[in-house]
């Protein structure tokens, strides 16, 4: 049986390695695509208004302006995030969410009612888990996203979002953070999957952001009656949870459900949470926290 295992789990070692080298390779290929696509804009732009050919572009000017005629307006160029999530809508996201090692009972508690948020969600106990053999497990039980709660003093502060097999994993500090148990007024929880409305991810790194978010949530049904929103305001993102119910024709009776709490985006990685040689996407850097006019999300 020893044997057998250590066969079985070396055989998934290397198709790991292999499916990640695939995905680096393709993201090195989609690097040189966009280029490749910034030069072919810039010389249909020109062409169209009747403008000089860019000086750079004048070079490769006879074999861009072949390429442009070749290709069709309405294909859609395909790239890494495409390929992350390519099952999206299609087959609803597993999610395994676990705490850091050792947590206080707060912190428990609100692992328990994140679980209740996301449809498809099945907690796990740490223990003396390794982050290694936690994505390993991940992986291995066919879960799409690995979510990581943390703590620091009793106070739930770190979240971790990874998106199996090979990424992207985003990293939030948490604040504010109030449980369903001290929100007045709550109400049971429906199982119907919610609505999600995203507000204010203007930027490519906020669109960034809400697509690892909004695909933690299956396709909902048309009459269901909760709301997942997540509203951005000077790059902290307010989640708030509710459900409604109609009143008349134009009242609605909004009820908090819970839990609440603010988000902070940090990193980006473009991996699973064990890889430490993964490339990072973004990282807020200290310096950005005095640019007060500049907004990542």
């Amino acid at each position: 049986f020893s044997v057998a295992a250590h066969l079985g789990l070396g055989a998934m070692q290397r198709r790991d390695v292999r499916l990640r080298r695939e995905y680096l390779y393709r993201k090195s290929l989609e690097a040189k695509e966009q280029a490749l696509l910034t030069r072919k804009r810039q010389l249909k732009e020109a062409l169209d208004s009747d403008k000089p050919i860019p000086t750079e572009l004048r070079k490769d000017a006879h074999e861009l302006k072949r390429d442009l005629a070749l290709d069709d307006p309405d294909e859609h160029k395909s790239n890494v995030l495409d390929d992350e999530y390519a099952s999206a809508g299609v087959t609803d996201p597993r999610i395994l969410i676990t705490t850091s090692h050792d947590p206080s009972s707060k912190l428990t508690q609100f692992l328990k009612e994140l679980r209740l948020v996301f449809p498809n969600c099945h907690r796990m106990n740490r223990g003396g888990t390794s982050m290694k053999e936690l994505v390993d497990v991940t992986k291995g039980e066919g879960f799409t996203d690995l979510m990581i709660v943390h703590e620091t003093r009793g106070k739930p502060d770190g979240l971790i979002v990874s998106h199996m097999p090979n990424g992207p994993t985003a990293y939030f500090n948490l604040s504010n953070t109030i449980l369903r148990h001290d929100i007045e007024g709550t109400v049971n929880m429906p199982e119907v999957f919610p609505h999600l409305i995203f507000e204010n991810f203007s930027t490519p790194l906020g669109k960034r952001v809400s697509t690892v978010l909004k695909h933690l949530f299956p396709v909902c049904r048309a009459d269901s009656t909760r709301v997942v929103s997540c509203v951005n305001r000077e790059d902290y993102v307010s989640f708030r949870h509710h459900v409604y119910k109609k009143q008349s024709h134009n009242t609605v009776d909004l009820l908090e459900l819970g839990p609440r709490f603010e988000m902070k985006l940090y990193q980006v990685k473009l991996g699973t949470p064990e890889q430490a040689e993964a490339e990072n996407e973004w990282v807020l850097r200290p310096y950005m926290n005095t640019a007060k006019k500049r907004k990542v999300l």
